[in-house]
């Protein structure tokens, strides 16, 4: 039996509509798809009715290490038995979503694959929320990091207080810690920030404030959320009306309808 093949397919930042055309073609021939917990259930439907639709995302408390062999070995398995299999993840599968690591495995095991990019929630989150992650004059360079860390990110951290725009993808858990390393590395701490939660979805919510206020107050969010630090935020502040000055300590506004 000939060896199937594994397409790393990115699915989106949430909204089904921002998935690519490519993906779309992968799922649609798909014998096998091993989707992550963020993908959204519109986005299966993309696959045939005979298509094994498989969930294997990472719960909280889990043990992502084992969890992660055992997505590794099931994708394997399934090429050898030789079917198309797409893995399919949300946002891109290169920004934080162990596609490295898939590949490698992939490649040390015969595997033939191919990895479909897709849009990255470090991207499409701000912009869905109205705010431009680079702008000229203001804001020439931005990182994104990983905000689900707090024991081994101080390093990193410390590099996101120096860029014009930081980009923190699941930081719901960290905002204090995040807010209180920037501030002692540096950052100001009327730094404008946004925390949009369910980005690009219709019921997307931003949370504005500063990194002072992100010590200050608890915010009501709740996972998936990117927050966005830097001057660019204020821009969508302007978009909206709000000025600094006149905004409560975190103003809250849907963006999305």
């Amino acid at each position: 039996m000939a060896t199937g093949k594994v397409y790393l397919v990115g699915a989106g930042p949430g909204d089904p509509e921002l998935i690519t055309l490519k993906a779309i073609r992968c799922l649609q021939s798909a014998d096998v798809v091993l989707y992550d917990r963020l993908v959204h259930p519109l986005v299966l439907a993309y696959a045939p009715p005979g298509a094994h639709c498989e969930y294997v995302g990472k719960e909280h408390g889990e043990d992502s290490t084992a969890r992660q062999q055992a997505i590794i070995q099931r994708m394997i398995a399934s090429a050898r038995a030789g079917k198309k299999v797409v893995r399919l993840k949300g946002g891109d599968p290169f920004v934080f979503g162990r596609g490295g690591e898939e590949i490698l495995a992939l490649a040390q095991a015969g595997i033939p694959y191919e990895v479909v990019p897709g849009v990255s929630s470090a991207i499409a989150v701000p912009a869905s929320a109205g705010i431009p992650v680079t702008f000229r004059g203001l804001a020439r360079a931005f990182g994104v990091f990983t905000g689900s860390t707090a024991d081994d990110e101080p390093s990193h951290w410390q590099a996101a207080s120096h860029l014009p725009t930081a980009i923190f993808l699941m930081p719901v858990q960290n905002l204090k810690p995040i807010a209180e390393a920037l501030i002692r590395h540096g950052r100001a701490a009327d730094t404008p920030v946004a925390v949009v939660q369910n980005g690009t979805l219709p019921d997307q919510r931003v949370y504005w404030g500063t990194l002072q206020t992100l010590l200050d107050e608890d915010i009501p969010c709740v996972a998936p959320a990117t927050l966005i630090v830097g001057e660019v935020v204020r821009i969508a502040q302007h978009l909206l009306g709000l000025q600094p000055s006149e905004m409560p300590a975190l103003a809250l506004s849907t963006m999305v309808e």
